[in-house]
This record gives C-alpha cells, sequence and structure tokens, in this order.
C-alpha cells in the first residue's frame, strides 16, 4: 500500500489526474510549513524595494531604488502604516542601523540619515565616505553590513556595456571591491575579485558574499570573504599596482593560466574553447595570495540566478528547525534557498537545499521581523520569475515540521546526513535509495559556465543512528573542488512515509575532515555507466581505487554526452508507455523540475507548453545538450546540459509529449 500511495502522488505531482476512486491527499508543499504573506502597499508608492532592516522596537524599514526609505509600522497587520523618511537619495541598495542612525549606500557614498529634531523625518544627510563614480549605469554599490567591530562593508558592482558588453570592467577604483569603513569615513579596501555582489552577509561575525553567474563566474556561488581576498574576477585588479590594493594577485598570474579572450569584436563564446581549468585549482596553484573558491556553489537554474542577502537564522528555533544556518535570496528565480556551513582545516564549506520559491517580485533583501522573515523584492531592469514590480512580503513559519535535510556534514569516506524528523530506517538504509554526482564549473571569461566533468558515484553503505536523524553515507571516489549532489530519493519519514519536501543536497567539497573511517558493512561497487563517460581528475580524488588512470579533459565538455547524442536512438513512437514513476525520478535526479513545472509557467515553461511546439523526442535532446534562447526569449536562458544522457531525456521527452493530448 505504501508503494501505491507515493506513486499516486508523483502522479498528482506531474498533473496526470486520478479517477475519483483513487484520489489521495496530495504531498505536502512548502507552503503547508512556510507561508508567503503579502505585506498591503499604499497606492502611489512604488516601494522598489533595496534594502529592508528592522529597528530595536519592531518598526520596519524599507529604502528603495528610487531613493526614499520608508518606516512601515505594524507590519503584521492588516493595515500597516507608513510614513516617509527621507528622499531625494541615488538608488539605495542596502540599510543598516546602528547606534540611532540609519546608514545606506547610496551609489557614490555611504550616507547616515539622522532625525536629530525627532518628528519622524531625516533631517540630516551625513556623507561617511565617498567613492568615485563612472555614471555607469551597472555601477550598482551594496550595503553596509554591519561588522562586529562597528565597521561597514560595502561592494560595488563592475560596469558592463561598452563593445564587449559580455566583460565586467572596473572603470574606477572601489569597481569590483569589497570597501571597510569605519564610521568616522576611513575606508581600507578589503577585497578583490567581486562582479555583481548584492549578496552579502555576516556569520558569527564573518564577512560573507554572493554573487551571479556570469564572465568569470560559472554559478552564484556563497564565499567567505576575508582581507585581501580576490574572489575571481579580474576586472579590480586593474587597480592592483595602487599602493591601497587590497590584493597582492596581478591580472597577469590570472591570464597567464585563463586566455582573456579579450577582443572587443569577438564574443568570448565564439572562440573554441581550450583546456579549462577551476577557481579550486587556481587557489592551490597560487596559494597565500587570496584566491577564494566559493564555501558553497548554488547550481545555476537550480538554486538560482541571481544571489542577493544573505542572512543567518538567529531566531533560536522560532523559525523552524534551521537555527544557525544561512538563508540566500535570489532576484531572477524570486526565491529563496538555503545553506548549511561547517569548517574543516579552518576553511567554510557545505551544502545547499531548496527551501522556499513563489515570491511575487524577485527577492533582492530579506531581514528577520517580530513574526518571521521580512522580503523585499524588485524586478525593474533585472526580470524575475515573480511577476510583479515590486513586492514587500512576509515568510512565516506554521509550527509543522517538514521532512527536509536539515544538515550535511563532509566525512572522511562521505557524508552524514541529518534529518529533521526520523527516517524510515529499512529506507534510510539501503543504499540503493541514494543517487550520488559530481561536477564543477569552469574559470573562464565566457558568461557562465555548463555543469562539467560530472561523474556518477556508487553509494557503498548506509547506517542509520539510533533515533533515526542522522544516516552515513559511504561514496565512492570523492573529489576536492566539486559539488556532490546528494539525493535520498527513496527514503521517508518513519511516522507518515512521505518523502523529503525537497529531495537534493548539493554539498562543495573543498576540504576533508580528519578521522575514522565508517565501520559498518559495505557493499560491492557497481559499474555505473558514467564512469567513462565522465572521466575525472584523480589528482582531487581523495578515495579512489590505485588502478583507476587519468584522462585529460579538453575544453571541459564530457565526451559522452557528446557521443551518445549522435548515437541517440530515433524519437519514439506517440503511443511509447510513460512510466510516470521513472520521469518523477529523472525529472528530480537532472534537476529539470527546478526550472520547470508540468502545468505553470516558472523560470523556463512549462512543460505543456514545450508539448504545444510538437518537438521529437530527438529535438529535444538536442535542446537540453544545446538550449536555443532564441526560441523561448521571454524565459531566463537556460544553461547547456552535455552531462545528462542522451537515453533520460529521451525517457522525458516521451512524458512531455504525452501532455499534447
Amino acid at each position: 500500500m505504501k508503494n501505491k500511495i507515493v506513486f499516486v502522488c508523483l502522479l498528482s505531482a506531474l498533473g496526470l489526474g486520478l479517477s475519483a476512486q483513487d484520489s489521495l491527499p496530495p504531498l505536502p508543499s512548502e507552503n503547508d510549513y512556510y507561508k508567503i504573506l503579502k505585506v498591503p502597499i499604499p497606492e502611489g508608492v512604488v516601494l522598489e524595494v533595496g534594502g529592508v532592516v528592522t529597528l530595536p522596537d519592531g518598526t520596519t524599514v524599507v529604502s528603495t531604488r528610487r531613493g526614499e526609505v520608508w518606516m512601515v509600522e505594524n507590519i503584521q497587520g492588516e493595515r500597516p502604516h507608513y510614513r516617509k523618511f527621507a528622499s531625494g537619495l541615488h538608488e539605495i541598495l542596502g540599510l543598516a542601523y546602528q547606534d540611532g542612525a540609519l546608514y545606506c549606500a547610496q551609489r557614490g557614498e555611504l550616507t547616515k540619515l539622522v532625525d536629530r529634531t525627532g518628528d519622524g523625518i531625516a533631517d540630516r544627510y551625513e556623507t561617511v565616505y565617498a567613492w568615485p563614480l563612472s555614471g555607469h549605469y551597472h555601477e550598482y554599490s551594496f550595503g553596509p553590513k554591519l561588522l562586529p567591530d562597528g565597521s561597514f562593508m560595502v561592494t560595488g558592482n563592475v560596469s558592463f556595456g561598452n563593445s564587449d558588453w559580455w566583460a565586467g570592467q572596473s572603470t574606477v577604483p572601489g569597481r569590483g571591491w569589497a570597501m571597510k569603513i569605519r564610521p568616522t569615513g576611513e575606508m581600507q579596501p578589503f577585497a578583490a575579485g567581486l562582479r555583481s555582489p548584492c549578496g552579502i552577509g555576516t556569520v558569527n561575525g564573518d564577512f560573507f558574499y554572493g554573487d551571479n553567474q556570469g564572465d568569470w563566474m560559472g554559478s552564484g556561488f556563497v564565499m567567505h570573504l576575508e582581507e585581501g581576498d580576490f574572489a575571481g574576477h579580474p576586472a579590480s585588479l586593474k587597480w592592483a599596482d595602487r599602493p591601497d590594493s587590497p590584493v597582492k594577485l596581478r591580472k597577469e598570474q590570472v591570464f597567464a593560466e585563463v586566455d582573456p579572450r579579450d577582443n572587443p569584436n569577438q564574443k568570448p563564446e565564439y572562440i573554441k574553447e581550450e583546456p579549462w581549468t577551476t577557481i579550486y585549482e587556481m587557489s592551490k596553484k597560487y596559494p597565500g595570495i587570496g584566491i577564494k573558491p566559493p564555501a558553497v556553489w548554488l547550481p545555476h537554474g537550480v538554486l538560482g540566478v541571481s544571489t542577493s542577502e544573505i542572512i543567518t537564522d538567529d531566531t533560536e528555533g522560532a523559525f523552524g528547525p534551521f537555527a544557525g544556518q544561512l538563508f540566500v535570496g535570489d532576484q531572477g528565480m524570486s526565491k529563496i534557498a538555503r545553506v548549511f556551513l561547517e569548517k574543516i582545516e579552518g576553511q567554510y564549506q557545505g551544502a545547499a537545499f531548496d527551501f522556499r520559491s513563489g515570491f511575487r517580485s524577485g527577492v533582492l533583501r530579506m531581514t528577520w521581523g517580530k513574526e518571521g522573515m521580512v522580503v523585499g523584492g524588485t524586478n525593474r531592469g533585472w526580470g524575475s520569475t515573480g511577476k510583479e514590480d515590486y513586492s514587500l512580503e512576509r515568510l512565516i513559519w506554521t509550527g509543522q515540521m517538514p521532512f527536509e535535510m536539515k544538515a550535511m556534514r563532509a566525512m572522511p569516506d562521505g557524508f552524514e546526513i541529518e534529518f529533521t524528523r526520523p527516517v524510515a530506517r529499512e529506507t534510510a538504509e539501503n543504499v540503493e535509495n541514494y543517487a550520488a554526482t559530481s561536477y564543477t564549473y569552469k574559470y573562464h571569461p565566457v558568461y557562465g559556465s555548463p555543469i562539467v566533468d560530472f561523474k556518477e558515484h556508487a553509494v557503498r553503505g548506509a547506517q542509520c543512528s539510533a533515533d533515526g536523524r542522522k544516516v552515513r553515507i559511504v561514496v565512492d571516489s570523492l573529489r576536492l573542488g566539486y559539488v556532490h549532489a546528494i539525493n535520498p530519493e527513496g527514503v521517508l519519514a518513519a511516522e507518515d512515509r512521505v518523502p523529503l519536501l525537497h529531495g537534493t543536497a548539493y554539498y562543495t567539497l573543498n576540504a576533508l575532515p580528519k578521522g575514522a573511517k565508517a565501520d559498518f558493512p559495505l557493499v560491492a561497487v557497481r559499474k555505473t555507466p558514467t564512469s567513462k563517460e565522465a572521466p575525472s581528475d584523480p589528482g582531487n580524488e581523495v578515495n579512489t581505487p590505485d588502478n583507476q588512470t587519468k584522462e585529460g579533459r579538453q575544453g571541459g565538455a564530457i565526451n559522452a554526452p557528446a557521443k551518445e547524442k549522435k548515437t541517440a536512438t530515433p524519437a519514439q513512437p506517440a503511443a511509447a508507455k510513460v512510466d510516470v514513476a521513472e520521469v518523477q525520478k529523472l525529472l528530480s535526479k537532472h534537476t529539470c523540475s527546478a526550472c520547470h513545472k508540468t502545468n505553470e509557467r516558472s523560470v523556463g515553461p512549462a512543460f505543456t507548453e514545450i508539448a504545444k511546439r510538437k518537438y521529437s523526442n530527438q529535438k529535444i535532446v538536442s535542446l537540453v545538450h544545446n538550449p536555443q534562447p532564441q526560441n523561448w526569449p521571454d524565459y531566463t536562458p537556460m544553461a547547456p546540459m552535455p552531462h545528462v544522457p542522451a537515453k533520460d531525456i529521451e525517457k522525458i521527452a516521451t512524458w512531455i509529449n504525452s501532455l499534447k493530448k
């Protein structure tokens, strides 16, 4: 009976429907655990949120891209009260509160706002520190974030839009820098190599920054940024010879390893790909000068496309089971991801999970309110899945406990997964119920990176803790510097036998902890179909059989998908049988469901809309491996996915084409 329930729920999730006598309650959804509540905005107020902070008395302060600051009282009520506190400022993209004053980053300065008369309106706009401007549209300034010593961190966006529009440039000092500014006005250049650093936050006093996919940035990420670090984008190295440069690295060192391909008349993608490297490999080649790989990668199109605010859950359990973890906003996908961090060998790394989608506009800023989280959104000029031009919303925990992976920790030979609720032991200790893969991203001047060097891993064993909340798994051939995607696809909750609300954890493995390997029986290694298709670099593997050989990587492309693509079977007939349960697993395994829904628009078009195009199965295989964004101009462009086997895409395509009916 339990298998029937799971299968029926899968059918329901895919929108295929059931007869009345077979209908069953749907699987739990995000909304059952975390509800999005719209905050009313007065008519005539254009609240394109650029910053949000909560005052000690519970008042919510919101800044806008149009240069206004609003006090919002009684935000939990049906009729919040709005009061304009300041105006006439230049695109405020962050707010902080300290010692009775508000601080905001305008386009060209850190400004202190003070109400000296006590009438509820700022009457002093004080420049704390100003930085140079070129007047370029994309030179956004983000922040400030308050640091433990009372100083502020502000980050500067590089510029785009010249003849070589794809290449970010630093036209004046400060562009691509993180700047540490004291309340008294002294500025210290802190780090360089930033591209579009909208995502900023602190964890236990440490500064974290998140960036978007773009040139030199393979995907979004969260990075622990320390003084002197270089985050990857070489534009700000233009100023590296200045006495106040925050970094030791020089652009010549970067370009000696990676061709900048900076011909302004030729977009880098149009040049044949050369052997590639990664930011992790660069950090190992040039130790001691601050090249910093991400602590956690955020897979593009799955956990976001444009990283925004980073906040720590300091609610001590009032917001659910994730105390101490990070919540990371995403503007383009109108969603929030969750990140678990740990320190290994003195460096942060950890796992990223999906958390909550469905916000009305692009999630740009978040803060904690009296009840739950306050989320501010905007989409002007940037675009987002949420279709409203701007929004102010609250996210509250309903008190119900979701069945989730709470945390994932690295082990010397695999991972330990901690769950929010006890698991059904027989499902958790069956290695057939786990899928494990790994991949990485190129470090190159092209805009973004496809998933490269994809590999499937054998899960050799799984042991559940006595309380059923933790499972230790042994995974073969772990690879340093790679994202390891772990999907406990068959693990169910002990109490109600439901599957995980979000099925995949993405762990960025930069170092392995010391300690003993697992002491329980392991199953024999099964040959995985991608072992030849996606050769790895054993120089990064840390528990690989001695007889495995090293194979070269050309252009980062995985050889097998290209071969599969050439020899794929012809399109299946329309009457081909569809194994819906298998398709659901494939949609989850290959992250298709992160961007596509069955009947509704998401980051990408609905599967029913794709079906209307009447693509053959072989055409769908081709479009997954090499997308053609011009076919769907109203959607976020899809990244190439050459690692997905053609045979899996054909099964998905058969199901998609069955939706024509």
